[in-house]
This record gives structure tokens, C-alpha cells and sequence, in this order.
């Protein structure tokens, strides 16, 4: 039983996201974000702290669509104005990011858009990341406007 337990955990840990892999791809997202959302400096920044607490949270292919899924949509409908919210939920590359294809980890954002390619300076995150084994708490972004 104790062995068994031990493997999962081990599953697990290998299909984490690397600390690396998930600030790059949240970089990557959150510029191509700005650039066809029209986000505002502050918006990109509270995007990408949003994109990099959701790609830090992905454990197992489980995660892909779960709870921190459901988290980020909910912080971007309050990061987002209504028309950049639709256009973003219309928008499977931005709606759906991640996937989960043959054991590793898949970028919707690539199919769209040429890899090294940035069209904003990199955002300002509003807290630290640590890497995952370090403590942190989540964000809580700020609230653009009245619509929240």
C-alpha cells in the first residue's frame, strides 16, 4: 500500500510543470493575449500573474480543465472588460491553453502564432513566484472599472 501510494506521488511530480516551463508559457500566452485582447499595461500584468498561478497549478493532466481551470477563467471575467471576455472565451488557444497530448504537456498558442515572437515588453508581476516546492499564496488581481 505504501509503495503504491509513493508511485503516485511520483506520477505526479513528473508531469508537474517545471517552474521554467511555466513562466515562459505564461509569458508567451499572456503576450499574445495583450496583443489580440488590446490589453492595458495593467491588464497584461494581472494576466500574467493569472496565466503563470494557473500553469504553476498544473500537476497532472487532471488539472488541465479542474479547479484551477474554473480559478483562472473566474480571475480573468474580473481582470477583463465584458468585450475582451467574450473575445477571449472565443478564442480556444486563450480559453483552453493547455492540453495534455502523449504524456506531456500541449500549447494552443503555438498553432497560432510563431514561437519567440513578442509583441509587448515583459509584463511586471504584482508578487514573487517561487517555485513550486517554495511557500507562496496566490494573487488576487485588481479590479479594472466598474463591470466587476
Amino acid at each position: 500500500m505504501m509503495l503504491m501510494a509513493m508511485m503516485m506521488a511520483m506520477t505526479v511530480t513528473a508531469n508537474a510543470m517545471s517552474y521554467k516551463t511555466a513562466k515562459k508559457e505564461a509569458l508567451f500566452l499572456s503576450d499574445k493575449m495583450a496583443y489580440e485582447l488590446n490589453l492595458t499595461p495593467a491588464q497584461y500584468d494581472d494576466v500574467y500573474d493569472i496565466n503563470l498561478d494557473y500553469m504553476m497549478s498544473l500537476n497532472s493532466r487532471g488539472d488541465v480543465y479542474g479547479s484551477w481551470w474554473d480559478r483562472r477563467d473566474a480571475k480573468l471575467r474580473c481582470v477583463l472588460t465584458p468585450w475582451q471576455y467574450d473575445r477571449y472565451r472565443g478564442l480556444n488557444h486563450f480559453y483552453r491553453p493547455v492540453m495534455w497530448k502523449s504524456g506531456r504537456w500541449a500549447f494552443a498558442v503555438y498553432a497560432h502564432y510563431k514561437r519567440g515572437h513578442f509583441y509587448n515588453h515583459h509584463p511586471k508581476p504584482h508578487h514573487r513566484h517561487e517555485p513550486r516546492h517554495a511557500p507562496h499564496h496566490r494573487h488576487e488581481p485588481r479590479h479594472h472599472g466598474p463591470h466587476r
